[in-house]
């Protein structure tokens, strides 16, 4: 099927009822493109932000099955669809691509979380391993001009040189989540240079915003914070994140989407470059580049929230570090990309968007 080409290029967006490809989509569709979002609307969190997110976009929820391609009803989003669908799913994503002209893909749909991953190891095999290599065939099988999927930060595991540069090596990983995220590196890097696919990973760096994920701290803390219930302090406070802003990072992910990678023309095999090669493939850290003490980031959602936290302090947990810090030169150079928002500034929106969350949820649970 051949889409009305005043919505330009064609591309799937998976993990469209996600945090980040909620924030994405929208951006997407302003800048002209036609966006198939494609979900699996599991219940890692609570659903119902994922509903709110599709609802944003024009989708109703009573209107959404398994399988069934919906069009937008906000007409902010004309060139938005929806269809709810498993990775794992290889039969149902081989039809997709026949029926419909897709050009690209974003792949941003995931099992997230570093802790969940030790509870329930499968869930980020289906998803982030089998799930993938569906992605990497339908982008070999239909000749797809870019694929562009989600890494993590949390690849870089053991490395403690700083700031993390995608130029060094990630060979120890703490947490299966990030074991599956280092595994997509290499097999997409196999898909690249077998197929000559063009494939880009961003490495995402604790990325918060409005309609963030439940299972992150900025949640986590206002949650708690506005129910005057204690907030988790792990490791002290002695750790520090690369926080960065959602319309930071879906800036990059646009970018980095319309220009295809290519191959790296002085790449060396006898001193192997890790964040690039001679196959169409690249890597890329997409952060702030400016580490936050998380002591100072509790003080300041405090501030945008107005109300006092309280803290219950905790060792280490198993799979965490203690800092992300990241270089984002090669962005920087390439895309002319650099993070805008200051950490005040974005926890302040973040705030605004989560009291009338939070008040929303309360009259709902009431």
């Amino acid at each position: 099927m051949k889409f009305d080409k005043k919505y330009g290029e064609v591309v799937l967006l998976t993990g469209m009822a996600g945090f980040i490809g909620y924030h994405v989509a929208k951006r997407l569709s302003a800048l002209g493109w036609f966006v198939i979002g494609l979900d699996n609307i599991n219940d890692y969190y609570d659903v119902r932000l994922k509903y709110d997110r599709l609802a944003n976009l024009g989708f109703e929820r009573e209107e959404i099955g398994y399988g069934k391609l919906l069009r937008s009803k906000n007409p902010e989003y004309p060139g938005v669809s929806f269809i709810q669908m498993n990775l794992e799913d290889h039969e149902g994503l081989k039809q997709m691509f026949e029926t419909y002209d897709i050009g690209y893909i974003c792949n941003l749909a995931a099992q997230a979380g570093v802790r969940y991953s030790i509870e329930n190891p499968l869930a980020y095999v289906n998803s982030n391993l089998l799930g993938f290599t569906n992605i990497l065939e339908m982008g070999a099988k239909y000749s797809i001009k870019h694929v562009v999927y989600a890494s993590s930060s949390s690849v870089y595991g053991l490395n403690g040189k700083m700031p993390f540069s995608e130029h060094d090596a990630t060979n120890h990983p703490v947490s299966l989540y990030a074991a599956t995220k280092k595994s997509n590196e290499l097999m997409a890097h196999v898909y690249s240079n077998m197929y000559q696919l063009p494939v880009t990973g961003l490495r995402f760096f604790t990325v918060y915003g409005p309609y963030g994920r439940p299972d992150m701290s900025p949640m986590l803390f206002a949650k708690a914070i506005m129910n005057g219930e204690p907030i988790k302090v792990f490791n002290k406070g002695r750790m520090s994140r690369d926080f960065t802003y959602v319309d930071d990072v879906v800036e990059g992910v646009v970018r980095v989407l319309a220009s295809p990678a290519k191959g790296n023309p002085d790449w060396n095999a006898e001193s192997p470059d890790p964040a690039s090669s001679k196959a169409p493939y690249r890597v890329y850290n997409i952060g702030s580049s400016s580490p936050v003490q998380l002591m100072r980031y509790i003080r300041t959602l405090e501030q945008a929230l107005g109300k006092e936290a309280k803290m219950e302090m905790l060792p280490m947990q198993p799979g965490d570090v203690l800092k992300t810090y990241c270089d984002v030169g090669d962005l920087e150079r390439e895309f002319a990309y650099r993070p805008k928002t200051k950490l005040k500034n974005g926890l302040a929106i973040f705030a605004e968007w989560y009291k009338v969350w939070h008040q929303k949820m309360q009259v709902i649970n009431e």
